[in-house]
Parts: structure tokens; C-alpha cells; sequence
């Protein structure tokens, strides 16, 4: 596969900070979600790269080997230990070549194949090293995570499907064993990390699962009570209205919040917050009857 690269993607430089990162990732991946593109196959592609660079220079472990090692930054670590081991073993062979100076160089290499069996070389090619953790970002509405759903996650080019349990919290990092990178020498497969960026565009605010929300109420309302109906996550509620509520009081609906994270049927409880609107315009006779009221 040819060489990409991550920051070109991105269009930043490599000085670029984290929040640079983040702030170029969002505004790209808007523009070519799939959602927003449908049927284009470039729009696809450079979303796959988008997030590709994303979960790269994201994470600043993987960004520091992509830029020691370029595109071969997966095995930056595995290298890097094969030196390390590569060094030791040549200055424990340059300690123990000083006890066997009646040696010459044919010899030195004999003896010690005859030792260990075929030479150094070949143990250390066959040193087993794990494979790169994967990080990739997924981002998803509030709406998308009130149920459970099926996604297919392209990372490196890899098709992966997944079930996101509903529930899932802003910045919440879940791992799939052995989908990232593969070992070495028949080492084990590094881990996916998937860590959510969850967009509210709802009336609502979030907080675990419960959920929070203000509604107005009229100054009739407030003060004669009555009955009215409200948007719930999940459909409409039909409240009933104390007289005299006052402005700023709360009422909890048990249930109707946010599903809470792998318990089945389990939800967080829905706060409704009333705000009195008192009136801006009063026709005489409204003016007439507050004032009747205020003499009594």
C-alpha cells in the first residue's frame, strides 16, 4: 500500500497541537461522511483516510513513531527492540570473544554455533513481538447511542463490525481484542481502542443517565395548573400542572432518561425544569382584571 501522508490528510502541519488535530479531524470528517455523500466513492475514501490519520496522530505514542519511522511506524517499537537486542548481544559476544583470544574468526563463529545450536542470528529473528494497539475516533449523535446498533468500523483498511451497546458516554474508550496490529514472528495481534465523540443536537442535556431539560409555562398555567403535554427522548408525556407552580421547580420522571451502559432495560430518570413566562403584551380588559386582582 502506497505511503500516506497523515498530516497532508489532515491538511496541518507537524508542529500542529492536539486541539489543532482534533479541530481539523471534526471539520473533515463532516464534510465526508458518508451520510452527507452518499454514492461517492471519493467522499468514502477520504473519509477512510480522514479517520486513518485521526487515529494515528491522535494518540501521541503512535503520532511519536510515525514520525521516527514513517510508514513503517506499526513496527517502530518491534525495531527498535530488535536493536536494543541486536546491541546487547553484540557487546555480551565482544565480552566473552576476550576469554577465547586462541580463537581466529572462523573458529570464534564455530564455537559458538556449536554452543547454541545455529548461531545467534537465528534466535533473534525468532523473538515474538505484539502487535500495535489501534486507536480510532467514532463519532455518533446522542440519538445514535439511545439504542443498541450495529456499525462496520473501517480501520487501515480493515472492515470491522461491531455492536455499540446503548448508553455509550462522551470520550468513553471500549477495546476489541486483537484487531490491531500483527504481531511479529507469530506474536499476538495488538487491540482496536474506539473511543466515542458523542454530538448533542438535542433539547436535552446529559449527564450519565439521567436526563435534564427546561420547559416554559405560561403564567395561566403556572398559577391555575392544568395539563400539558412534553417531548420525552422517546415520545410524548402528558403532564399534569400544579397551581401555583413557581419558577425554577423541577419534576422527575422515574424511566424516562438514558439507557444505562450494558444493563438491559435499565434507564436513568428524565428532570424537567419550569421556567414561568410572564406575559409581554395585555389587552385592557387583562389589564383591568390584574389590576381588580392586585387591589385584592
Amino acid at each position: 500500500m502506497a505511503f500516506i501522508d497523515y498530516y497532508k490528510i489532515l491538511d496541518i502541519d507537524k508542529s500542529a497541537s492536539n486541539a489543532d488535530i482534533k479541530k481539523a479531524y471534526r471539520k473533515l470528517a463532516r464534510k465526508y461522511h458518508p451520510d452527507l455523500n452518499p454514492n461517492d466513492k471519493e467522499a468514502e475514501v477520504k473519509f477512510k483516510q480522514i479517520n486513518e490519520a485521526n487515529e494515528v496522530l491522535s494518540n501521541a505514542e503512535n503520532r511519536k513513531k510515525y514520525d521516527a519511522y514513517g510508514e513503517n511506524w506499526k513496527h517502530g517499537e518491534a525495531y527498535e527492540q530488535q536493536s536494543q537486542h541486536q546491541r546487547a548481544s553484540r557487546q555480551r559476544q565482544h565480552s566473552q570473544s576476550s576469554q577465547f583470544d586462541g580463537f581466529g574468526d572462523g573458529d570464534y563463529s564455530d564455537f559458538f554455533e556449536s554452543m547454541f545450536g545455529g548461531g545467534f542470528s537465528n534466535r533473534r529473528s525468532s523473538t515474538q513481538f505484539r502487535g500495535q494497539d489501534f486507536n480510532a475516533t467514532l463519532q455518533l449523535n446522542l440519538k445514535d447511542v439511545f439504542t443498541s446498533q450495529k456499525q462496520v468500523l473501517t480501520v487501515n483498511g480493515n472492515n470491522i463490525r461491531l455492536t455499540i451497546p446503548a448508553g455509550v458516554t462522551n470520550g468513553q474508550i471500549i477495546k476489541i481484542k486483537g484487531k490491531g496490529g500483527e504481531g511479529i514472528n507469530g506474536g499476538p495481534n495488538g487491540d482496536l481502542l474506539i473511543q466515542f465523540d458523542i454530538i448533542n443536537d438535542t433539547e436535552f442535556r446529559r449527564d450519565g443517565e439521567h436526563l435534564y431539560k427546561t420547559i416554559d409555562l405560561d403564567l395561566y398555567k403556572a398559577v391555575l395548573g392544568g395539563d400539558l403535554t412534553v417531548n420525552t427522548f422517546d415520545g410524548k408525556v402528558k403532564l399534569n400542572i400544579k397551581p401555583l407552580t413557581q419558577s425554577g421547580s423541577q419534576v422527575k420522571l422515574k424511566g424516562k432518561g438514558f439507557p444505562i451502559y450494558k444493563k438491559d432495560r435499565a434507564f436513568g430518570d428524565l428532570f424537567i425544569t419550569y421556567n414561568v413566562k410572564l406575559p409581554t403584551k395585555l389587552s385592557d380588559k387583562e389589564k383591568e382584571l390584574f389590576e381588580e386582582l392586585a387591589k385584592l
